[in-house]
């Protein structure tokens, strides 16, 4: 839910929104890492100026860490 989510909202923001991809990785059970890649003109818009957009991300999946318990974390990476 949290990947379909955030794929959704990358595709809206960046230039190129066939060439995103989100992959989930369960550290352990209380941790998972996502990976949003998209094309190196579209890792800016991810970004945000001063880390805004990101961070936003950031914010908005670690509050679902009190639904479930499990800590995320976010990069943006080129594809």
């Amino acid at each position: 839910m949290i990947v379909d989510f955030i794929k959704d909202y990358a595709k809206l923001i960046v230039s190129n929104p066939d060439e995103i991809r989100v992959e989930l990785t369960e550290v352990d059970p209380t941790f998972k890492e996502i990976v949003i890649y998209a094309a190196n003109d579209d890792l800016g818009k991810l970004i945000g100026k001063s880390g805004n957009m990101i961070n936003s991300l950031k914010n908005m999946v670690n509050g679902c860490k009190a639904k479930d318990g499990v800590s995320y974390k976010i990069q943006v990476l080129q594809a």
